[in-house]
Parts: structure tokens; sequence; C-alpha cells
């Protein structure tokens, strides 16, 4: 039996096809510029063989179509009413999903009431379910929530310091996000520590184009740095991250840009690409290496958010047993894993250079770069969110 887990993004359709038995992955592919006219698509079948081609796509039933037709045609999955279950992504659960969940008409109803909260997202990835039941109606489908990781903190952690009836009347608090990634990443810290997962406490550092950190202690996460949307928090690629809130103020009254103007000078014209002009950590690395003095305020800039995160986080949790690095830059970056890490050592964390400069390997669940005196283990996990849709959408169909 498979399991298909699919992501909808409002422009792209991303899916990967796992064996139910042992979580092999047995294809995966991605179908983007949806409704463009300029849609592409590329499939890696079960030997390894990459298809790809161009094709008009005008629409998510039509990503769909094709997904099936491709599945059909280069792994011999006939129907997707075929598959043992079909796991979903869905960014924003609000309050009302703590965990992973079979969906039915209510659990629709209620994504579609938590658009507001994500309006970029939670439209494409409820736009894909739908499409999904239609092609597959007696397949079981499951959500997996980004916030659900994150339900667990306590209201000290999640509360704004804004008027109590703002957050009961629209749910405005921290909700956090990456948290299906950190579930993976923490569960395989866990394994590699040999510890038991309700007794760990770690940092974990999510460092891609979008980016955070999550405090856990004792398997429950107790903070993390994105808020209500994904822009509170560390520097990010396009993202401004923590700001004085009346900056926005004076940019309308002193500059006059209205409030989609601020948005999108905050979301897509910030971060690193505000900057230094790129929001590309490689390459913002190499004119780093070449001296260039914007590329390193980026940096500094970028790394210093991350270490007054992991300062506040671990006045909050103690000690914790490892510092996790993952995601793009954070499994690859050895420059910012070094920049992070200075400085730190007075904290128990001590990186080794040379292990931290090896090439990695894209076998390992994970691997140490902590030096051998370091008091807490400083491992790199690679991430793998389908998988862990995956394994999510079987628990919940198994329990079902």
């Amino acid at each position: 039996m498979k399991v298909l887990v699919l992501n909808s993004g409002s422009s792209s359709l991303k899916f990967k096809i796992f064996s139910q038995k042992d979580l092999h992955v047995l294809s995966h592919g991605l179908i983007e510029e949806i409704g463009t006219g300029h849609g592409s698509y590329h499939l890696v079948d079960p030997s390894g063989q990459l298809i790809e081609g161009k094709a008009n796509i005008p629409d998510h039933k039509a990503a769909l179509d094709l997904m099936s037709a491709l599945l059909k045609k280069h792994t011999g999955l006939d129907q997707l009413d075929h598959l043992y279950g079909i796991g979903h992504r869905v960014v924003h659960g609000g309050e009302s999903f703590k965990k992973a969940v079979l969906i039915d008409e209510d659990v629709l109803e209620t994504i579609k009431k938590l658009i507001p909260l994500a309006p970029l997202h939670n439209p494409a990835n409820l736009l894909g379910i739908k499409i999904a039941l239609e092609h597959a109606p007696n397949v079981p489908q499951v959500a997996v929530f980004d916030t659900a990781f994150h339900q667990g903190m306590p209201p000290h952690s999640y509360l704004y310091a804004i008027p109590k009836d703002i957050y009961e009347q629209h749910g405005i608090r921290r909700y956090g996000f990456h948290g299906t990634s950190y579930s993976y990443v923490t569960r395989q810290a866990a394994r590699f520590l040999n510890k038991d997962y309700s007794s760990l406490s770690c940092i974990c550092l999510h460092l891609g184009n979008g980016a955070s950190c999550m405090a856990l202690k004792d398997g429950e996460c107790v903070d993390t740095s994105m808020g209500l949307t994904p822009l509170e928090g560390l520097v990010m690629g396009t993202r401004c991250g923590d700001i004085d809130p009346a900056i926005i103020f004076f940019l309308n009254r002193t500059l006059g840009m209205d409030i989609d103007d601020i948005d999108h000078l905050l979301n897509k014209k910030s971060g690193l690409l505000g900057l230094c002009g790129e929001s590309d950590m490689r390459s913002i690395a190499k004119r780093f290496s070449a001296g260039d003095p914007d590329a390193r305020i980026a940096i500094d800039l970028f790394c210093y958010r991350i270490k007054k995160y992991i300062g506040s986080y671990m006045a909050v949790i103690g000690r914790p047993d490892c510092l996790i690095f993952t995601a793009g830059i954070g499994e690859n970056s050895t420059l910012v894993r070094q920049k992070v890490c200075e400085g730190l050592e007075h904290m128990g964390i001590r990186l080794d250079k040379e292990l931290n400069e090896q090439p990695k390997s894209d076998k390992a669940p994970a691997y140490s770069i902590s030096a051998s005196d370091s008091d807490v283990h400083i491992l790199v996990v690679p991430t793998d969110e389908e998988l862990e849709i995956a394994r999510q959408t079987i628990k919940v169909i198994g329990a079902n």
C-alpha cells in the first residue's frame, strides 16, 4: 500500500509517494506555475529517473489530473483510489487542531474559518484537499498542521500583552510555524542521543528562507519565535523578523505608505534582501568571504538575532541536551553555524570547527558537530517534512 503526501501552494503542487509499510520513498515530484500559462512539471520515478516537461496547467484540478497521469504512467499507481491514505500539509490550524486529524466536513469548515489567520496559505491548502477528495473519495485523508506542534505552549508564552477580549474574539496570539519540521528533527535527535523523547530538552533552529527558533523541554514545545504569522522572530530571507511595532506607524504617517505597502515591505522586501540586496545565503556567504560590507552586516545581524534567542530560551529551559540546526541554511551553511556558536562557550556550547566543515552525508539522519568538551550536543539534522506528514497520516488512519 502507498501513502501520498500533498503540499498545495498558491501556484504549485508538491507531492511524494511513500510505502505504507516502511515509509520508503517511491516517487516524488513538483508541478509549478499553475494558472500562469507557463506550467512545468518534474517527477522522479521509482528507478530514480527524472521525467520533466512543460504543460498548460490552468488550475489545481488540472495539476492533480496531471499528477495522477504521471503517477499512473511512471509508477504503476492506476488511480488515487488505490492509495492507503493521503496526507495534506495545512499551514494554520489555529487553536482548533492540536494534532493531525482525519478530514471530514467539520475539519474542512474549520480550515476555511481560519483563512484570515493565513490568507496566503490556507486557501491553497484547502483547495488541494477538496480536489483530492474529488479524485479519491474513498481514501482516508489527513490534515497535518504546521501550528499543531506548538499548541502545548503555556499561556505566558503564547499570549500577547494586548486587551484580553481581542485575543478571545479574534484569536490574536502566538501560534508558531515549522511545526512539522520540528516534530521530525527533534525525534531524530532523541534517537541519535539514545534519549527518551519525553525527557528531551533542546533548542532547535529551522534556518531557511523562512527561519524560526523553538525551545523544547521534556518533549513539549514551550516557546517559539514566530507568532500570529511567520513575520515575527528571526531575520529571514525577505522578512524583517522582530521590529518595533511603532515603525509601522512611522512608515504610514511619515512616508505615506498604506497598510498593503507596509505588509509587502516587511514580508517581501526586508530581511537579508533589505540589508544586502539578495536573500540567497549561499551568494551572501561568498560576498562575506570576499569582504563585502553589506554581506557582512547581513550575516552578522542574522546570526546575532539567533544568538539572542538561544540565550533567552536557555534562560527558560536551562541547559539543553542539544542545539539543533536544520533546513536549507542550518544544514548547509558552515559559516552561519560557526558564527551562531561563537561566543556561546560560557553556556556550554562549543563547536568543533573541523567537524563543522566536513561535507555532510545525505544519508545521515543526524550528526554531531560539537567539540568533545561541549556540555551541549550540537547536531545537524536534515529535515523531512513530507516523511513526517506520511508518518502522522499513517498513525491517524491506524487510530481510526
